[in-house]
C-alpha cells in the first residue's frame, strides 16, 4: 500500500461525489452506520468507492469503516480505517467543510498508524503522511504553528451541554473559535499550521481521527487525550474511546493543558 493508491482513490471520490453535494437537505437517510450514525447516500457512494479501490490493490486487508463496520479482504490483514465521509451532517446541508479520510495500520493500535490520507470534498487539497517521512499538502511538506499564540481554536462538540463548559477556559483565552463539524479536516488544517489547537471533549473513534492523528503527528505537532495522556496504545476499533487534544506545538499544548484543568 502506498500513497498513490490513496490519492487515486481520492481523485475518484472528487470525479464521483459532486453531483451530491448540490442537493442540501435533499438526501434521505438510508439507515444507521456500524458506529451507530446515521448513513446519508453520499456516505454509502464515497464508502463504496472507497473498498473498491482498496479491493482492486489485491492486499489483504482488514476494513473498519463508520458505515459498513468490519469487512476482512483476502482474510484481513493490515487494519484500514475509514470515515468515508467526515462532516456529513455538513455535506448534506450545503456547508462547505467536509472530507473522507483513510488510515493504514500494520497493527492493533493508533500508535501502529503508518500512512494516512485526508482529501478535503470540497476544494480537493489532499492532505497525507507516511511514518517517519514527514506530513504534506498537495505534495508540500507541511508544518504546524511555531508561535505560542492561541489564535484559533477549533472544536467538536458532540454533547454541547456538557462539552462546551468542559472547554469554556480555553475558547475564553483564544483570539478565534471555530466548530467546522469534520474531524479529520481540523487536524489536518492544524498540521498545516491553519489551527493553533485542536479539542472535543466527547471521546471519539479511531476512524475519526487515526488519518489526522499520524499527520499531525509527522507534521511535528503534539496529539494527545484531554488529560495529556499518549494515546498511541489506543485499540483500532468501531468504539468511541478517548478524547482528543491536538496543538501546533509543545508551549500550545501546555497551555492548554493548564487552562482545561481550570
Amino acid at each position: 500500500m502506498d500513497i498513490n493508491t490513496l490519492r487515486n482513490i481520492g481523485r475518484q471520490l472528487l470525479e464521483e461525489l459532486p453531483l451530491l453535494k448540490q442537493k442540501p437537505l435533499a438526501q434521505t437517510v438510508l439507515g444507521i452506520g456500524a458506529a451507530g450514525d446515521k448513513t446519508f447516500p453520499i456516505d454509502k457512494k464515497a464508502e463504496d468507492i472507497i473498498i473498491s479501490g482498496l479491493e482492486k490493490t489485491g492486499e489483504p486487508l482488514t476494513i473498519i469503516s463508520e458505515e459498513l463496520g468490519i469487512k476482512n479482504i483476502k482474510g484481513g490483514g493490515n487494519k484500514a480505517l475509514i470515515d468515508p465521509i467526515d462532516g456529513s451532517k455538513n455535506a448534506i446541508s450545503g456547508i462547505p467543510f467536509y472530507c473522507s479520510s483513510i488510515a493504514i495500520a500494520d497493527g492493533n493500535t493508533i500508535g501502529d498508524i503508518a500512512l494516512s490520507y485526508i482529501i478535503n470534498l470540497v476544494n480537493g487539497d489532499e492532505f497525507w503522511a507516511e511514518k517517519n517521512k514527514g506530513a504534506f499538502l498537495n505534495g508540500e511538506k507541511v508544518h504546524p504553528q511555531k508561535t505560542d499564540e492561541l489564535y484559533l481554536v477549533a472544536y467538536e462538540a458532540q454533547s454541547p451541554q456538557k462539552d462546551i463548559p468542559r472547554i469554556i477556559p480555553l475558547l475564553a483565552k483564544s483570539m478565534k473559535t471555530r466548530c467546522l463539524g469534520a474531524t479529520a479536516l481540523d487536524l489536518a488544517y492544524l498540521a498545516g499550521g491553519s489551527i493553533s489547537i485542536f479539542v472535543t471533549p466527547s471521546r471519539s473513534r479511531s476512524f475519526d481521527f487515526g488519518g489526522g492523528w499520524l499527520i499531525v503527528k509527522e507534521a511535528g505537532g503534539i496529539f494527545t487525550d484531554l488529560e495529556g495522556n499518549s494515546i498511541e496504545d489506543v485499540e483500532i476499533s468501531l468504539k468511541k474511546s478517548v478524547s482528543l487534544l491536538a496543538a501546533g506545538n509543545e508551549n500550545l499544548h501546555k497551555e492548554a493543558l493548564k487552562l482545561l484543568k481550570q
